[in-house]
């Protein structure tokens, strides 16, 4: 067969003066030569089977497309899912955290409030304080003035009691002073 496609050719190839005078059905016709080669080209196609590889090659092609074209849904449904599953979390992270907030400004509030009644409390005691340092302050300064009263009712009695008192009585005083101390003690 392949002699016969040699020879074929190359009278063919040899013959192109040829090709335009005479019959149809001659080697010497040019659109018979371009026939008789398309229909050899055709059939050596044929003989090693090339429609059906081409066949086979676009066959393969398609499935590989859309083994694609599956994959990238396959993907794609996957990538719908993550993102749902994202937004969900987000959601409810986003509620999370408002809850956190709202419970934030709760606690601030309370503190807040219990600094405030902290706050009264200290000052009331220190007000406390001060009016009770002021009492003992008022209660000292009289003591004191008294006590200096005394002091001085005393001295201006005893330098009084001197001049007027006489030794006699000085001792009856101190005698009698003596049994008081001895009646209390026993």
């Amino acid at each position: 067969m392949r002699n016969t496609l040699a020879l074929i050719l190359t009278i063919g190839a040899a013959s192109p003066a040829f090709a335009a005078k005479g019959p149809f059905v001659s080697l010497g016709n040019t659109d018979f030569v371009v026939l008789l080669g398309f229909i050899v080209f055709i059939a050596v196609l044929f003989y090693f089977k090339v429609p059906g590889m081409i066949g086979g090659a676009l066959d393969n092609r398609a499935e590989g497309i859309k083994s694609e074209l599956d994959e990238a849904r396959a993907l794609h449904e996957e990538a719908r899912t993550l993102l749902a599953s994202y937004e969900r979390k987000q959601r409810e992270v986003q509620g999370q955290a408002d809850a956190i907030v709202a419970a934030a400004k709760e606690d601030a509030a309370l503190a807040a409030e219990q600094a405030k009644a902290d706050l009264e409390k200290s000052i009331e005691r220190r007000l406390a304080a001060a009016q009770d340092q002021i009492a003992s302050a008022e209660a000292s300064a009289v003591k004191e003035v008294r006590d200096q009263a005394v002091s001085a009712a005393v001295s201006a009695a005893s330098s009084v009691l001197a001049k007027q008192m006489t030794a006699a009585q000085a001792n009856k005083l101190i005698d009698a002073s003596i049994a008081d101390v001895d009646t209390k003690l026993h």
